[in-house]
């Protein structure tokens, strides 16, 4: 696999860490908030690019993959928070301004999901949106 298919799968991957995290907020995750992310993911984040994994399958599917294996064995969300934040301070180039909004979009998307955001959620949210000043 060449390195810009490692990194785009690596970004998805990321991503998928950090909506488990938004998701799992406030210690419990919804089946809403799983349906409204794999709805978004079909929705608009298929159209990002087009890179693949190695089975040939769009990468973007990897945001579901991972999400799925986080709730599957139920990680700690600030843990997995800390590791979206090391990927992206590592690897800003792969955040251009479309895909920090479609980040940010899909984490409201997520939060809303459920009877609507709570404290937990909108203190993360608001955490995301500092670094992605950065």
């Amino acid at each position: 696999m060449d390195s810009k298919k490692k990194l785009g799968n690596e970004l998805y991957q990321n991503l998928g860490k950090l909506f488990y995290a938004v998701a799992m907020a406030d210690h419990s995750i919804h089946a809403k908030e799983m349906d409204r992310l794999k709805e978004v993911v079909r929705d608009h984040w298929l159209e990002v690019d087009g890179i693949e994994d190695e089975y040939g399958t769009d990468s973007a599917f990897q945001i579901e993959t991972v999400f799925d294996w986080l709730v599957e064995y139920e990680k700690d969300s600030d843990e997995i928070y800390e590791e979206f934040e090391a990927f992206y301070t590592e690897h800003k180039i792969l955040f251009p301004e479309r895909v920090k909004q479609l980040t940010m979009s899909t984490a409201r998307a997520i939060t809303s999901a459920f009877a609507g955001s709570n404290k937990s959620e909108l203190i993360l949210l608001g955490r995301i949106e500092l670094l992605f000043r950065t």
